[in-house]
């Protein structure tokens, strides 16, 4: 697993306190949002769609650490935009530091060359690197040529440099599995700590609205990626809880934790988690306790509930679960040792997907597969501008 033991003890020393101490509520990670200015414009991306005057704004440092003080979560994750961007970035890292937070710095890359002499490599601070797939699958994704090989070079420098570098992974509709579990080997060989990986959230203020997963696709789709790593060779790091990679396969139902990954930005307190903006607090504690929780997950019927898996909402729940008795830590132990999940269907599901359509033929609309999970021999159904026409596979 791709997680220091410093890291999976003082995580572990946490939940443990919160638990003895009967909270139901309590926050994991802090989504600690500084800025939503970016260098790309990726199709499915809803936070870098507001006005200019709010995206000329940053959060100031002091700003930051109150968010971070108020909270207490023992990470925190520093989203955007680009956080790079931000001009007194090095500053908030080297303060977060002093505090024993484990920071991750989700970032492009595309800076990380020119601004890596800003810090220095610590226990406590991750450079997250946003790579969605392989060269065209990630160039496609964030909508600019050579992006993959800049970030894949800043990454090969920064781990030579000694700092911690994880990856984290947004799938959308016509992902290639195969072409995932290719990329999963190609971050093992650039020497990344772990990956982090998650389904698409439909953010409404997206450009690219009709790419991403449902419910069904999804548990498809990473039972194909995850299940027969060749019988244990595929050494794979996942930065996240075995117990989510099997929530993600279907192998588990859980419902959200949307209070266990809080986010902080220049509106306040976001009401109720990262992905949905239902107002917002002035305070982490009115945060906690005016949101009407409720009234999210899928339990709820919240229609922008329903085909969310993503990790910030559901990885708290499965953490949860490792740690509320003997059988959360066997279920995770176990997964962690044999998590290679023998499933010969998924395997013949895989083998088919090598004859489809994937990745921008889908998502431009010049190619249309069938729905996730029909392994029916019928040929691929192809969309193009004299119409359609028949692709057999």
């Amino acid at each position: 697993m791709g997680v220091p033991l410093s890291q999976m003890w003082t995580v572990a020393t946490y939940v443990m306190g919160q638990r003895l101490r009967g909270r139901k509520r309590y926050p994991l990670v802090l989504m600690l949002e500084p800025l939503f200015r970016c260098n790309l414009a990726c199709a499915g991306c809803g936070k870098i769609q507001y006005p200019a005057h709010i995206l000329k704004q940053n959060l100031s440092v002091e700003d930051c650490l109150k968010a971070v003080d108020e909270c207490g979560a023992p990470m925190v994750s520093i989203p955007g935009g680009e956080p790079l961007m931000h001009p007194q970035i090095a500053e908030l890292v080297r303060e977060l530091v002093k505090r024993r937070k484990y920071i991750y710095l989700c970032t492009n890359a595309i800076l990380l060359k020119e601004k890596i002499d800003l810090f220095t490599p610590s226990k406590y601070l991750t450079f997250s690197v946003h790579m969605d797939g392989q060269e065209d699958h990630h160039d496609f994704a964030v909508c600019r040529e050579g992006v993959y090989k800049d970030a894949a070079e800043a990454m090969r420098m920064a781990v030579q440099r000694g700092f911690r570098v994880t990856t984290n992974t947004t799938l959308f509709e016509g992902a290639d599995p195969n072409s995932v579990r290719a990329f999963f080997d190609e971050m093992m060989e650039l020497g990344v700590e772990g990956m982090m990986v998650s389904p698409g959230y439909a953010y409404e203020k997206a450009p690219d609205q009709k790419n991403f997963l449902k419910r069904q696709s999804t548990h498809h789709l990473f039972n194909m990626i995850l299940s027969n790593r060749d019988g244990g060779k595929r050494k794979w790091r996942f930065n996240q809880s075995p117990l989510f990679l099997e929530f993600l396969m279907g192998r588990r139902d859980y419902e959200c934790t949307p209070w266990g990954n809080p986010t902080y930005n220049l509106f306040g307190w976001q009401k109720p988690c990262y992905l949905l903006q239902d107002g917002y607090a002035d305070t982490f504690a009115e945060l906690m306790q005016e949101t009407q929780w409720d009234h999210y997950g899928r339990a709820s019927g919240n229609d922008k509930c329903q085909n969310c898996m993503v990790h910030c909402g559901y990885e708290p729940t499965a953490v949860n679960h490792t740690f509320s008795g003997m059988g959360g830590l066997f279920a995770t132990v176990r997964s962690m040792l044999f998590g290679t999940y023998r499933d010969e269907a998924a395997l013949k599901s895989l083998e088919q997907e090598k004859g489809r359509p994937h990745g921008p033929l889908v998502q431009l609309g010049l190619a249309e597969v069938k729905p996730a999970g029909d392994d029916s021999p019928d040929p691929t159904v192809r969309v193009g501008r004299k119409g359609t026409e028949r692709v057999v596979a």
